[in-house]
């Protein structure tokens, strides 16, 4: 999950709740996507931060890094591992993704988003779904829209405006084609 893909999710996640028919809206679509972003975002943060603070290990200890001739990824990895409890990071993503439809449901019903008369786990189970979907479908969603791209007779570079912003056009028309936007 990137700070990129979070709007799309959080969409997804409010389209997957209405369509639901276990849940009632009090105030439509926009505040739950408003919500769920803002939760989503907090994770995404959060994880940033860990990372960042793992790179700076790495960086300082650099040498020893080196002279061990040690695998830097593997490293890393090990390294947040260990930290990702002191940043609140929970890195096993079915885990990650509990928690984090935890949080939202938890958001939506304090900020009187949402009402329903099952038990909270089936619509935490929407949310979870929706979340999981997404990221499934995201890899597909890219080739795809990368594919596209690769079609046009002008060639765009990636990382300039004019391809980030054909990119994201392309990227939002395969998400409304498969109805997740």
């Amino acid at each position: 999950m990137t700070q990129k893909t979070i709007p799309h999710i959080a969409n997804k996640i409010a389209i997957e709740l209405n369509k639901s028919g276990i849940v009632s809206m009090t105030k439509g679509l926009e505040p739950i996507v408003a919500e769920a972003e803002k939760v989503l975002l907090e994770s995404v943060k959060q994880e940033m931060a860990l990372e960042e603070k793992v790179n700076e290990i790495c960086d300082a200890n650099e040498d020893e890094i080196e002279f061990m001739l040690a695998d830097e990824r593997q490293l890393f990895f090990m390294i947040k591992k260990k930290l990702a409890p002191e940043f609140g990071v929970i890195l096993d993503y079915e885990e990650r993704f509990s928690d984090l439809s935890h949080k939202i449901l938890d958001e939506l019903y304090e900020e009187d988003l949402i009402h329903f008369d099952v038990t909270e786990n089936r619509v935490k189970n929407v949310i979870y779904n929706a979340m999981t979907a997404f990221m499934a479908d995201s890899s597909e969603i890219e080739d795809a829209v990368m594919n596209k791209i690769r079609s046009y007779k002008r060639k765009f570079i990636p990382g300039t405006d004019e391809f980030d912003i054909l990119h994201e056009k392309l990227y939002r028309e395969e998400l409304m084609k498969r109805g997740m936007e």
